[in-house]
C-alpha cells in the first residue's frame, strides 16, 4: 500500500503548493518514491478520488476543540460539526472566534484539544500564525467528499469496493518528530530573509537523524542523493514536512499490520481527533 505525507496549504498557489511526499514501507524501512505539488484546492480535490489505496498523514487539524464547540452551541457529533463549519465563511469563522477569545481572560484565550498537549501543536481554532483553522475549513471537506476514511472519527457511508481501494486519513503534525530529532531549532522559514545558513544546517541533521532511524517511531528513511538535496534545499520546509507526515504515517501503518484496527490512535474525543504517534512519543 502507498504511504502519503501531505503537507497542506488552504490557499494554495504556484509559489506556495500542497505538497504531497509519496513512499511505501518494508521491514522498517520507509522509501520516498517522489513529490508531488498541487497549486489548486481542485487538483488536490481530484488527485484524492483517484482510486488507489493509501495510508496519509496530513498536516492539518482534523477536529475542533469540544469546549469551543460547545460554547457556541455547535453539532457535537463530528460529521454535523464538520459540514457546519464548512458552511460559514472565513469571515465568520475569524469573528466568530475572535468573540470567543476576546471574551476569555489573558493566557487562557484559546481553547485547546486534548491532543495539543502531547503533540506540542497550535489550537486547531487558530486563524493566524499558523491559519490552522483555516486549513481544517478547507481540506477536511476534500477528505469527506473523497470517501476518505478517518479513524477515530468517520468511515465513509458507501464502503469500498475492495481493500485496495482504502484510502486512511490521519492527523498529522510534522513538528512533532522534527522536535525529537532536533529539539527547538528552526529549519525552515517562508520568509527569504530568514532562510539562513542555520536553518539550512538544522534540514541536514534532520534528515540524517531520519535516515539513520533516532526516531523512537523505529523507522529509517531511504532517499536517494537527488532527493536528499532537494529536501536541504527546500529551505520553505514544505517537501521535508511532507516527508515527515509520510514517516508518521508509516509508524500507523506498521501499528494497522500489528492488529490494531485504529493505526496507532489511542481512544479519543470524537469530535476532537488525536495527532497521529503523539502518545506515542510523548
Amino acid at each position: 500500500m502507498i504511504l502519503i505525507g501531505c503537507d497542506f496549504s488552504s490557499s494554495p498557489t504556484q509559489r506556495k503548493p500542497i505538497v504531497v511526499a509519496v513512499g511505501h514501507a518494508k521491514a522498517g524501512r520507509v522509501q520516498l518514491q517522489s513529490l508531488l505539488r498541487f497549486d489548486t484546492l481542485s487538483a488536490f480535490a481530484d488527485w484524492l478520488k483517484q482510486p488507489q489505496a493509501w495510508v496519509g498523514g496530513f498536516d492539518l487539524p482534523f477536529g475542533l476543540p469540544r469546549e469551543l464547540v460547545e460554547k457556541l452551541g455547535w453539532p457535537t457529533d463530528w460529521l454535523s460539526c464538520m459540514q457546519h463549519y464548512t458552511a460559514l465563511s472565513r469571515a465568520d469563522i475569524r469573528a466568530t472566534f475572535k468573540a470567543f477569545c476576546d471574551a476569555r481572560p489573558v493566557g487562557g484565550k484559546f481553547a485547546h484539544r486534548a491532543t495539543d498537549t502531547p503533540a506540542g501543536s497550535s489550537p486547531s481554532m487558530k486563524w493566524v500564525n499558523p491559519p490552522v483553522a483555516y486549513m481544517l475549513h478547507a481540506g477536511v471537506p476534500l477528505l469527506i467528499e473523497a470517501g476518505v476514511t478517518l479513524p477515530r472519527l468517520h468511515v465513509p457511508v458507501a464502503p469500498v469496493a475492495s481493500p485496495e481501494l482504502l484510502r486512511i486519513a490521519l492527523e498529522a503534525y510534522p513538528g512533532l518528530l522534527a522536535r525529537e530529532l532536533i529539539g527547538s531549532t528552526s529549519y525552515k522559514s517562508d520568509d527569504k530573509t530568514k532562510q539562513t545558513p542555520e536553518r539550512l544546517i538544522a534540514r541536514k541533521q534532520l534528515l540524517q537523524a531520519l535516515e539513520v532511524g533516532q526516531t523512537r517511531l523505529g523507522l529509517r528513511l531511504k532517499l536517494t542523493h537527488a532527493q536528499h538535496d532537494t529536501l536541504v534545499a527546500d529551505a520553505s520546509g514544505d517537501c521535508l514536512d511532507a516527508v515527515l507526515c509520510m514517516v508518521q504515517a508509516a509508524w500507523a501503518q506498521a501499528e494497522h499490520k500489528a492488529g490494531d484496527a485504529h493505526y496507532g490512535l489511542p481512544a479519543c474525543d470524537p469530535l476532537e481527533g488525536w495527532i497521529v504517534t503523539a502518545s506515542s512519543i510523548s
